[in-house]
């Protein structure tokens, strides 16, 4: 048995602790080491992540490089892992987004100069990059997890560092209020999530219990799949329906998918620009990761029974959030309202059970990591420059810092899905394969790219052309660090955007089985084209 998979969610994990665990103090050169092991243990994170999409065989089993180490026997509870097409390029997003993220914080978690006689935390540095480490860890292993019960466990467990990121390292942007604004964000984003775990928990407990029952005591996924797949575990329709609804709210929060994305906006605006990207980028794509796994593979009758009304509610999505996106006067604000409308059209790719929709909204949950978090980090590094997150205090950034203001308006290009970069080859499959099935909705979701394409080029207007503002003629370009930080994520949404093939050979042959356990079909077409020989129709 390999241990791959075990070193992969481990090395973050360990890097956390040893990060933490660093000899205290307020010098630069003890924080300069704190923020060194942390980027060289999220290197070697990327590192074994690439070995594991080198190792994985697209065409191969479901689930491969399994491990399984028994934990609570009496349970059915195993530690177990694997990785499908699904999985590991989730894993790859997380793994190469992180130490970007850390590139582009290097000096976010700084203590601020302390008044003589106050207190300074001198861990503040530490802990920022231990927690950054560690829900990375808790994500990983939640896209890996084959029992359900382990996946519960992490799924819960990242709220806690995601909590003390929020509420402890925030925005200094924010204006005098700012703490009262962080410690609400991040109670809000605790209390929303963990409504939604404790939901799960009772449809966990539900399931094993109905199980059990039929003679299955395990929380092993593929065991339960198969199962229910062959006919073999029945469960009784209402009951499905209620165990699928716990399931699918503790995602739909995660993801989030309106009526219940409030807390979203709150939490991306007072967060660190690195730690929003790591909210919408990463953390909330285990809600839509799971929604494929566990929501379609555990209840297929009652994913397709409840398939219309999520669609119309991503629908909703879609439009509520472009049009708030489109009334910001925050900046940050103005990305989280953007990447609602984005989430809706990943989960109304889910659950219009067509392989292009379903493909297509896997590659968005990477494309859509990738662009946002490139828009989101210059979106940083500009209102780090200026101390204001308000559209209105910028004006003219282009001409006294022409390359920060090309990067940012690719950033927005990719997220109005600009065809040629990446986020247009997901969002038009999604648009494709919902439009199949459901050419209404399809139509209707279309608008949402007319408003994306408003709200990204009106805030490139309003911060970057015109007259250079009061506050903005002495703002200084992109430096090497920040460079770097951008450099690979522009390069990935031009590469993804021209050549997919690499993420859709990966991806297809996961969303069929996918497709399969829901007994799910993509529509013939209308009108067939018929074969033809030699220049001849048949």
């Amino acid at each position: 048995m390999s241990y791959l998979l075990t070193a992969t969610c481990a090395v973050p994990a360990a890097g956390a602790v040893l990060t933490a665990a660093l000899p205290a103090g307020s010098s630069e050169a003890r924080r300069r080491t704190s923020k060194a092991v942390a980027l060289v243990v999220s290197g070697a994170t990327l590192a074994l992540a690439a070995v594991v999409a080198a190792r994985f065989e697209p065409g191969g089993a479901r689930y491969q490089l399994a491990e399984s180490y028994s934990w609570i026997r009496s349970f059915g509870i195993s530690f177990s892992l694997g990785v499908d097409g699904i999985a590991v390029v989730l894993m790859l997003l997380t793994a190469v987004l992180v130490p970007v993220i850390m590139l582009a914080s290097w000096h976010d978690a700084d203590p601020a100069p302390a008044p003589e006689g106050t207190f300074e935390n001198k861990r503040r540095t530490q802990g920022f990059f231990a927690l950054v480490l560690a829900v990375e860890a808790m994500v990983i292993v939640s896209f890996l997890a084959t029992d359900i019960f382990v996946f519960y466990v992490f799924f819960e467990a990242m709220l806690i560092p995601m909590y003390f990121l929020i509420g402890g390292f925030g925005d200094r942007a924010g204006g005098p209020e700012s703490g009262a604004q962080r410690s609400y964000a991040a109670v809000k984003f605790l209390l929303y999530n963990l409504l939604g775990g404790l939901v799960m928990l009772a449809a966990v407990v539900g399931l094993y219990v109905i199980a059990q029952g039929k003679g299955f005591a395990t929380f092993d996924l593929p065991t339960l799949t198969t199962a229910i797949a062959d006919g073999k575990l029945t469960i009784d329709p209402t009951a499905e329906k209620a165990l699928f609804l716990g399931f699918f709210f503790a995602f739909a929060v995660k993801a989030p998918l309106w009526p219940l994305h409030t807390w979203l906006p709150n939490a991306m605006g007072e967060a660190t620009a690195g730690t929003a990207v790591l909210i919408t980028a990463v953390v909330d794509k285990v809600g839509t990761f799971a929604m494929l796994r566990f929501c379609l593979g555990l209840f297929p009758d009652a994913s397709r029974t409840f398939g219309p009304t999520i669609l119309v509610l991503s629908l909703i999505g879609i439009v509520y959030g472009a049009l708030l996106a489109v009334g910001q006067k925050d900046i940050k604000r103005l990305v989280a309202y953007a990447s609602i409308s984005h989430f809706g059209f990943i989960i109304m790719g889910i659950f219009a059970f067509t392989s292009q929709g379903q493909s297509g909204a896997t590659l968005y949950m990477v494309n859509h990591g990738i662009s946002t978090a490139a828009w989101m980090l210059i979106a940083g590094f500009l209102i780090s420059r200026r101390g204001s997150r308000l559209i209105a205090d910028f004006g003219g950034v282009q001409k006294v810092a022409p390359v920060l203001a090309g990067t940012f308006l690719i950033g927005g290009l990719a997220t109005l899905s600009l065809p040629g970069l990446a986020p247009f080859v997901s969002e038009f499959l999604v648009l494709v394969g919902t439009f199949s099935k459901y050419p209404v909705i399809g139509i209707i979701a279309t608008f949402g790219i007319v408003l994306a394409a408003l709200y990204a080029l009106v805030l490139y207007q309003r911060t970057m052309t015109g007259p250079v503002k009061a506050g903005v003629e002495g703002m200084a370009d992109l430096k090497a660090r920040e460079l770097l930080v951008v450099a690979p994520l522009v390069a990935l949404t031009i590469f993804l955007g021209v050549y997919p093939k690499p993420l859709t050979d990966i991806v297809n042959p996961a969303v069929d089985a996918t497709l399969s356990q829901v007994h799910q079909t993509d529509p013939a077409p209308a009108h067939p084209v018929a074969a033809t020989t030699g220049g001849e129709q048949k």
